[in-house]
């Protein structure tokens, strides 16, 4: 699809998401409470605490009861599922494109031409030449340029969190996963142990909210440091660990175990839009919040950041901000149709009608599934 297509349409899709009034979901089951009590009682055997987080949300939904109740340990923060994250800077540099476009910015001269750079997989590939009059020299943005793990570090740092690793545990030659066992030594052995000076082995313990990767991490480090399989049940679906385990060892050299516990959600989250994000990466459970809402938030949020891959992958032929049509073309594509009866004139007859249901939980599976591009909603 043309580019200059792309920034047209870009500039009449909606910059604000309509809730409709919709409450914040909540979801606080029994076994998430129940968790958390273990998790403060399990606190004198643990060394050091690690939080796993989605990378695709690094501010969203980290439940600050972890903060309140678990602080009093070392703590790491993992940014999982970085391969579905979009770490370049090519967000920002959309989002200032249609920020220029909405304001009419027209052509000039030369020195008003900007290329603007797609950085995927580490590869340059040129996105296009946009034309821009700048009004006052308006220059780019300040960290435009800058990879958007950058700004998250820095605004980590603001919440006074200073041990951060980007990981993704699917990944068996990710790099990032080996400095796991270094990093937790070090800040290990550079405090006070308290009653645990004496013991020989270290002793972790994973938190964080459902279904951000914690089983897989334990998987991934046995993996790398034991040779050995799973130790701990995966799945795609929040709830999966529902309690506090045993210790799983995850490494010899040094002697170093671990403690999966049950996913957490704060019992309010802040808002309808963090309930949003939750839900789409698969924290919340869908039908708490509604797959119908979550296609349009989704599709919202991929305008938004540029990320038109959708267009591609159900060929529509050029992006689109309705989602009832989106959804209509999807259902069409991949046949995704039910009967209906209709009354007429000459009596009931049996149409067949776009599924919606099944093409808003096509399309949100296929995002989490990262093929609709890599995206950070945050």
């Amino acid at each position: 699809m043309k580019l200059q297509r792309v920034l047209q349409n870009a500039s009449t899709f909606r910059e604000v998401f309509d809730f409709g009034g919709r409450e914040v979901a909540h979801w606080f089951p029994g076994h998430m409470a129940k968790g958390l009590r273990q998790m403060k009682a399990s606190l004198r055997k643990v060394d050091c605490v690690i939080e796993i987080h989605d990378a695709r949300i690094p501010f969203s939904g980290r439940n600050p009861l972890f903060q309140e109740s678990l602080n009093i340990r070392p703590h790491l923060l993992i940014l999982n599922k970085m391969d579905l994250a979009d770490s370049s800077s090519q967000q920002v540099m959309w989002c200032f494109v249609v920020a220029l476009m909405s304001k009419r910015c027209q052509a000039s001269c030369a020195r008003n031409v900007y290329l603007w750079k797609r950085l995927c997989c580490g590869a340059v590939a040129l996105m296009g030449v946009v034309f821009l009059s700048i009004n006052n020299s308006m220059d780019l943005p300040e960290g435009t340029m800058h990879l958007v793990s950058q700004r998250i570090l820095r605004g980590l740092k603001k919440d006074g969190v200073r041990n951060v690793l980007f990981t993704s545990c699917v990944q068996h030659n990710d790099e990032n996963l080996k400095k796991v066992v270094p990093l937790v030594t070090d800040m290990i052995g550079s405090g006070p142990r308290f009653h645990r000076e004496e013991e020989w082995d270290f002793c972790l313990m994973v938190i964080g909210v459902p279904n951000v990767g914690k089983s897989s991490l334990i998987n991934a480090l046995r993996r790398i440091h034991l040779k050995k399989g799973r130790a701990s049940k995966v799945g795609g679906e929040p709830g999966i660990t529902r309690a506090v385990l045993n210790r799983i060892q995850i490494c010899e050299r040094p002697r170093m175990y671990l403690l999966d516990t049950p996913g957490v959600l704060p019992p309010k989250i802040e808002s309808v839009e963090t309930g949003m994000k939750l839900a789409l990466c698969g924290t919340i459970l869908d039908h708490l919040v509604g797959e119908d809402v979550m296609a349009d938030y989704l599709l919202f949020t991929l305008n938004r950041l540029g990320q038109f891959s959708y267009v591609d992958k159900y060929s529509l032929g050029e992006p689109s901000d309705d989602i009832h049509d989106v959804l209509k073309r999807i259902a069409v594509k991949l046949g995704k149709t039910k009967r209906v009866r209709a009354l007429t004139g000459v009596g009931d007859v049996t149409v067949m009608m776009p599924n919606y249901s099944a093409a808003a939980y096509d399309f949100i599976r296929a995002f989490r599934r990262g093929e609709l591009g890599k995206v950070v909603l945050d």
